[in-house]
């Protein structure tokens, strides 16, 4: 059939699936945004307050479902907004297409109003990219672009077409969805290897990355752990893979890690690290990391093995494929030794927490959000101390609920991805931020409140630069170099203003009651939480450091 170029690209997105897209018009993308006009009752459209909030709540939209995410921009600034959102969704290897217009090709090249070469610009954050010039092949290029970005590691693609490709007619037949591009075969010699290699030791440890939720191996995981008698650590972005309260698992370990995930990697004599890159926060220092260790690493993408922690076996291609033919050939284990020094680890850490009566603090913010979430509710997170103190005591039971920025650490990532979490979900989405972060994308909350999505903003209020702060106290001699805050904002005020509630909490009980009443309402509560502004996030590996530094207790005052 006939159609437009802007008629082509909303029928390949309802083609690939796509039901709610995110974005915000302009000049260069007009003729798109009348095709998703005259194509509503197909297609959900959401207006977002700045094209980088649209970005953000794409990559939420992803994170919580697993769907590729969808976001749209004009040409110029409404494409260079997306950036960050590109580059966050690029480092924590989510799958999105963006699509941007541009001025017509007649005038690329001549500095025409709005015009930017987003293609070069985003060539570095992300998996791929397209510059449109035939409307013929403008669904294909679609299509692929789709397949791109959900197979093997998942990433974003950026789609550029020209203001004269949208109005162009061309050529569109509806097709059937390509499946992922197959992945690469496990080697079976490496597999033999691997197998061998833990039959051999009698510490072993597993380390969890977000390549384990991308390709829903959990349960795989869980059955590896329990063959070999392993206990599993993860990072930050492989939270919620395992249900925290599972018996072997430890939590997050690294830099702001539990104490037991950590120690016990660095006491292990395996670690088997799966769909992770062993980040730096990960590791700390990485000369001294796990150094009685082998490591097993198992990765979807090539150059991740050994990038960062030499492997002594590596094992590159379909995770799911890999674990499969590891558990079958490997010897089914005991090691009561290693399981009782890891509890001994667990009853220490349990030592560390303590929590003032009486005091609002972050354990007793998260301990209340576990009372009344449910296993079915997406948390998102900014970036910062709040986002620590949620990764250590937030429990999740399913996948896909812990929706934060690890690889980038974009402030002001949560607001539009708990809109998009919770577009995605359908469910009542929270999101932990700090007033640092929040006062970054705070404008999103027109979004939230204009489309009554169902969300709970805990903001924790120290009036300050908490991480940054934290680390001016251990390490920088208590110079507080523009990280106190001082800003007269009321956040009660100013959540009226943009027509949700707002409340403050100063007390464990103020807090219990407004959280309870929020998540029983089906649109947005802002709570702003006050907390001490030397609060810190420990446990606590300084950079650079090895588990021998690790900081237990509060220092520096």
């Amino acid at each position: 059939m006939k159609l437009t170029g802007a008629q082509i690209v909303v029928e390949t997105l309802i083609e690939q699936g796509v039901t709610d897209v995110f974005g915000y018009p302009g000049g260069q993308v007009l003729n798109l945004y009348d095709a998703i006009y005259e194509a509503g009752d197909r297609i959900n459209h959401i207006l977002t307050a700045h094209e980088q909030g649209a970005a953000h709540a794409a990559d939420g939209y992803s994170r919580a479902t697993g769907k590729v995410g969808v976001v749209i921009a004009t040409s110029g600034p409404g494409a260079t907004n997306l950036v960050t959102g590109i580059a966050t969704a690029m480092l924590d290897s989510v799958p999105m297409v963006a699509i941007t217009g541009n001025v017509p090709q007649d005038l690329i090249g001549r500095d025409s109003f709005q015009e930017i070469d987003i293609t070069g610009i985003t060539l570095p954050i992300t998996k791929h990219n397209y510059f449109i010039h035939d409307v013929n092949k403008l669904a294909d290029k679609i299509r692929e672009a789709f397949r791109i970005a959900k197979s093997g590691r998942p990433g974003p693609v950026l789609i550029d077409i020209p203001k004269d490709i949208q109005t162009a007619v061309g050529e569109y037949e509806p097709r059937p969805v390509d499946p992922p591009f197959p992945q690469r075969e496990p080697s079976r010699a490496r597999i033999a290897e691997a197998a061998a290699l833990i039959d051999s030791r009698s510490r072993p440890f597993i380390h969890i990355g977000g390549g384990v939720i991308g390709s829903k191996t959990e349960e795989l995981v869980l059955e590896l752990a329990d063959k070999i008698d392993a206990v599993i650590g993860c990072s930050l972005m492989g939270l919620s893979a395992i249900p925290t309260d599972h018996p072997r698992f430890l939590g997050m370990q690294g830099m702001h890690g539990h104490y037991a995930s950590s120690v016990a990697s660095n006491d292990a004599d395996l670690i088997i690290a799966i769909g992770t890159r062993f980040s730096d926060r990960a590791t700390g220092n990485k000369a001294k990391f796990a150094q009685r260790a082998k490591i097993i690493h198992i990765d979807a993408d090539f150059a991740e093995i050994s990038k960062n922690i030499t492997a002594n076996v590596g094992v590159c291609g379909d995770i799911s494929v890999a674990l499969r033919e590891i558990i079958d050939a490997v010897h089914e284990a005991n090691h009561m030794d290693w399981m009782d020094h890891v509890e001994d680890l667990r009853d220490k850490e349990a030592s560390f927490i303590v929590d003032e009566p009486g005091v609002l603090t972050p354990l007793k913010v998260m301990n209340t959000i576990n009372k009344y979430k449910t296993a079915y509710t997406p948390v998102a997170t900014d970036v910062g101390q709040h986002q620590m103190w949620a990764a250590q005591y937030i429990k999740f039971q399913r996948p896909r609920k812990m929706i934060s920025s690890g690889g980038l650490g974009t402030m002001g990532f949560g607001m539009g991805a708990a809109i998009g979490a919770a577009v995605g979900t359908g469910e009542h989405a929270v999101l932990v931020t700090g007033d640092g972060s929040f006062g970054m994308n705070l404008n999103e909350l027109c979004t939230a409140v204009t489309y009554r999505v169902p969300l709970t903003i805990v903001l924790i209020n120290n009036g300050v630069l908490g991480m940054v702060r934290q680390w001016q106290t251990l390490f920088f001699n208590h110079h507080y170099a523009d990280t106190n805050l001082e800003r007269k904002t009321d956040f009660v005020k100013l959540a009226d203003a943009f027509g949700a509630d707002g409340v403050v909490a100063k007390t464990p009980e103020e807090f219990e009651e407004a959280f309870e009443r929020s998540m029983r309402s089906d649109g947005v509560t802002l709570i702003d939480c006050r907390i001490d502004k030397d609060e810190f996030v420990l446990p606590m590996l300084p950079p650079g450091g090895a588990i021998d530094d690790i900081i237990t207790v509060k220092k520096g005052e």
